[in-house]
């Protein structure tokens, strides 16, 4: 399998879930401005909507969407236990938390990230987003991952999303559980070794 990513973007949830997951994979790098592979070649051959992750496999069907890739990477390995299984409500408890962090929290950062945001917009975009922070700081209080005991794919999401809150400078001030949670994150071996490949310790 072949990995299409930009450092730091979404892609690095999908990163994250590959190294957790002990598949083989490759990694390719992608410019998002220019949507040209680390070749030259053009991007939007790989995925027509010029946006990573994509997912090339192993019989060379391209798979596209972050929250797509990771499910189907977890259910490869489901030995791994980063997605429960069909039957059980703990699945869905995750793919809630996937789907919140999708819609509300990444999608939230996006005016923040381009250039074409009138400013007098942007205040209001970070106050709706400190809100959503204090609402998974909550979420965290008594839980050592975002759906309980056992790290998922859900927490690959959330702290690839939540590393951007300090990129726009939000106020994190009193969030500790947020702040305790990126540290446990962080110090997988996965984890470290995804941020280490794509160049952001």
């Amino acid at each position: 399998m072949k990995l299409f990513y930009k450092p730091g973007a979404c892609s690095l949830a999908s990163h994250i879930v590959l190294r957790e997951s002990g598949l083989d994979f490759t990694l390719e790098g992608v410019d998002l401005a220019k949507k040209r592979l680390e070749n030259g070649d053009d991007y939007m051959l790989v995925n027509p909507k010029g946006q990573v992750p994509a997912l090339l496999l192993d019989d060379e069907t391209i798979l596209t969407e972050g929250v797509a890739i990771m499910q189907y990477i977890a259910d490869r390995v489901p030995d791994r236990q980063l997605l429960a299984a069909t039957d059980t409500l703990k699945r869905y408890k995750t793919l809630e938390w996937l789907n919140y962090v999708a819609t509300e929290l990444h999608k939230s950062f996006t005016p923040l990230f381009r250039p074409d945001t009138p400013e007098e917009y942007k205040p209001t975009v970070r106050a709706l987003l400190e809100k959503k922070l204090q609402y998974i700081n909550e979420a965290l209080k008594d839980e050592q991952w975002i759906c309980g005991s056992r790290f998922s794919i859900a927490d690959a999401y959330l702290f690839t999303v939540l590393r951007w809150a300090r990129a726009v400078k939000l106020n994190l001030e009193g969030l500790s559980h947020v702040a305790s949670y990126m540290e446990r994150v962080a110090a997988r071996p996965a984890v470290a070794a995804a941020m280490k490949a794509e160049g952001l310790n």
